[in-house]
This record gives C-alpha cells, sequence and structure tokens, in this order.
C-alpha cells in the first residue's frame, strides 16, 4: 500500500530588479513589464525602493487586503498633506475612507451620471470639438485642443468649481501632481504647490458657503453637506482636481490613437457604434493611463508566494497586470473581440476609482464617438511628432491630427 504526502512550498524572497531604470521607462514602461512579469508576481526594485506588484493575481489580492496594504503610506500620505492642505481619502483605508467617500458614491452612479451630468458633457464635447476644428487639419493637437480643455472643464462642472477655467484647472492640477511627487523637497515646485492651494481655498471660501445654504448635484455640494471636517473636503477637492482629469483626458488620445493603428478595427467601430464602449474597456486596458498605485504593508506578509516585510513600499503595476498572459490572451494586442476579462486600470477593491463610470461614459460613450462624427476623417497628422510621456500616470502629451 503506498502513502502520498503533500509538500508546503516555502515563501520565497522577492526576485530583484536591479536593472530596472525609472527614467528610461518614461519613454516606454511595456518593456520593462515584460521582463519583470518574467521575473514572477512579486519583484523588489531597488532603484526605487519598492515590492512591485506585477501579475494580475497579486495586484488583485493588493486591492481587496487593504488591512495589509495600506493606501497610508507615509512618505505619499505626507507630501499630499504637504500639498493640499490635509491627508484626502486616497491616502485613507477603511473606515476614513468610506466615510469621506460615502457622501459622492451616489452622484457617481451611472443613472445618476446619465441623468445629471450628460447633458453637460454633450455641450462640453461640442464646445472644444468647435475649437479644435477651428485649429484646422494643419495645426489641431488631439491633446491640447480638445481632450484636454474637455476633461478640465467637465471636471470643473462635475464639482461645481464655478468660476474655474480649464487653463486654471489643468495649471492646478500639474503643480498638485508635482507637490505629491516633491521628494527632493525643491523648493520651486511648493511655490507653485501652494500658490495653486491658495488660489482653490479662495474659491472655496465662497462655495462652501454657498453650498451649504443651496445644495445641488455636484461632488462640492455633497462634501458640503455630508458632514465632513472643512478640511477634508478641502483636500479631497484638490485631490479630485489633481487626479480627476488625467485619465479622461488620457483616454480620449488613446482611444484614437488605437484606432489610427488598428484600420480594420477602426472601419469596424465607425460602422457599428454599439462597439464604442468595448473600444474603451480594451483601451484602457492595453494602454492603462494610470501605471503604479502606492501602498505600504502593516505587518509581515506573503504575497503569491513572496516574502514581504512590515513597513515595506508595494507598488501596484496596473499597467503591467493588464498585460498578464496569464489572464489576457495575446495580452499586446489591441482587440475589441478578445473574451472580457476584467481588467485593473480603475484599480480594485473599497479604492475602486470613483470616476470609472464618469469616464466610461463621458469619453467612451460621447467624446470620441462625437469626434468621430464630426471629422470622420480624423488621423494622427504624421507630418508632425507625437509625443508620449510618464509610467506612474502616462499618456500622450502631443498628438497632433489632421482631417
Amino acid at each position: 500500500m503506498s502513502t502520498m504526502s503533500t509538500q508546503t512550498v516555502s515563501p520565497v524572497p522577492a526576485p530583484t530588479a536591479d536593472w530596472l531604470d525609472p527614467v528610461a521607462m518614461l519613454e516606454d514602461p511595456h518593456p520593462t513589464y515584460e521582463r519583470l512579469r518574467a521575473l514572477g508576481p512579486v519583484v523588489w526594485a531597488p532603484a526605487i525602493n519598492r515590492y512591485l506588484a506585477v501579475s494580475h493575481s497579486a495586484n488583485s489580492v493588493v486591492e481587496a487586503d487593504s488591512q495589509t496594504y495600506s493606501a497610508n503610506v507615509t512618505g505619499a500620505a505626507a507630501l499630499m498633506a504637504r500639498t493640499m492642505g490635509a491627508r484626502p481619502l486616497l491616502r485613507k483605508d477603511d473606515p476614513e475612507h468610506a466615510n469621506e467617500r460615502r457622501p459622492i458614491n451616489s452622484s457617481m452612479r451611472p443613472k445618476n451620471i446619465r441623468e445629471v451630468w450628460v447633458a453637460m458633457f454633450e455641450r462640453n464635447a461640442e464646445t472644444y470639438l468647435d475649437h479644435l476644428i477651428e485649429r484646422g487639419p494643419e495645426h489641431a493637437d488631439l491633446n491640447t485642443d480638445y481632450a484636454a480643455p474637455l476633461a478640465a472643464q467637465n471636471l470643473a462642472d462635475m464639482l461645481g468649481l464655478t468660476g474655474a477655467s480649464p487653463q486654471q484647472m489643468q495649471r492646478w492640477s500639474q503643480a498638485f501632481i508635482d507637490g505629491i511627487s516633491n521628494l527632493s523637497n525643491d523648493s520651486r515646485v511648493w511655490e507653485r504647490a501652494d500658490a495653486a492651494q491658495a488660489e482653490v481655498d479662495a474659491l472655496l471660501d465662497q462655495l462652501i458657503p454657498y453650498y451649504a445654504q443651496h445644495p445641488n448635484t455636484s461632488m462640492i455640494s455633497a462634501w458640503v453637506n455630508g458632514g465632513l471636517p472643512e478640511a477634508s473636503i478641502r483636500a479631497n477637492i484638490k485631490l479630485t482636481i489633481s487626479g480627476g482629469m488625467n485619465e479622461p483626458q488620457h483616454m480620449v488620445t488613446n482611444m484614437v490613437w488605437a484606432l489610427d493603428r488598428h484600420p480594420a478595427q477602426h472601419s469596424e467601430v465607425l460602422t457599428n457604434a454599439a462597439l464604442w464602449p468595448t473600444v474603451f474597456e480594451e483601451t484602457v486596458r492595453w494602454l492603462s493611463p494610470i501605471g503604479m498605485l502606492p501602498r505600504e504593508t502593516t505587518r509581515p506578509t506573503v504575497l503569491e508566494g513572496t516574502e514581504i516585510p512590515a513597513g515595506a513600499s508595494v507598488g501596484g503595476l496596473l499597467a503591467c497586470a493588464n498585460r498578464d498572459p496569464n489572464v489576457f490572451e495575446r495580452p499586446n494586442d489591441f482587440d475589441i473581440h478578445r473574451p472580457k476579462r476584467p481588467h485593473l486600470a480603475f484599480g480594485a477593491g473599497s479604492h475602486l476609482c470613483a470616476g470609472q463610470w464618469a469616464a466610461r461614459i463621458s469619453i467612451g460613450e460621447i467624446a470620441v464617438p462625437r469626434l468621430y462624427q464630426r471629422l470622420p476623417e480624423v488621423r494622427l497628422d504624421e507630418r508632425r511628432s507625437e509625443q508620449w510621456f510618464g509610467w506612474v500616470f502616462r499618456g500622450l502629451s502631443r498628438m497632433p491630427v489632421t482631417w
């Protein structure tokens, strides 16, 4: 009679990617992601002092377990508090995070977005399409003339930031983004961040008491009337300004860029409007605007068989996970007909992006389809150069188009 025994696999140290170059990743991170995936689901990267969650499954675990992988990252939380005047909900765990997000949850559901904001999304799209067309086929840039100001105006309107122009929104957003990543404590960065904070606070000095007396459907009104301390309200508004434009803005250009390079799928979509939501989902997987989310371990743990000590910085590489071959067949291909599998472009768990449905509707159903309705021949202008940049946030900073 034979007996069978089971073997327990012992946790192992993380393999080291001592070759990882974060500066090189700014130009194109995907070759680095390929090498990281070959090493394992979790990799140690000395250059950025982080354990990187590489696989789809590792990222899913990190996002689902906030007790072990805290959003209250020591350095990042301090920089955010310095930049925004207080620590915003993005750097808090439940129940604090849930309490500050609860006031806006109902306003960010698809039904409310369609009832309250779709008409505004449509109006803004037409306004900035007019501007793009006025620039003409020799000079138009899809990012600077359409995607960026449209995303900024949509966000200002959703927030209820009456009186803020798209140009101000873009300037504030960049100043806050620079502040929360100012690890070198550059005084020039703080000057711009402090100026942006002062300008936003001056506007909120008027809007907070107004919305307390005149509630409406805006996000600021929801926070003002949601029982939160005023410091938290102000910090969360600044947080939304810093992060609420990147993904919608980059998704406009990413969708057009992807279709431009896949003529057969391009033609198919233009003859079948029902495919636009699928184009959005495949693009946000294939060209994820948010590349990494920071987390910090609260205790020693094992992630996908890999040891991680307490107090360690962890980076959830969403863009890398979204091309995991264990989840997506031919992951490096853009294919609107691939079987539906859950991507992680908006994160997951309790910190799942609050604006995911606003982005899907404003961009995937309105901004890009209307672009092709008005300019069916729009395409990249190969006479002028495009410019990609970034990997923590990634997108086209320059995208010349013609028609």
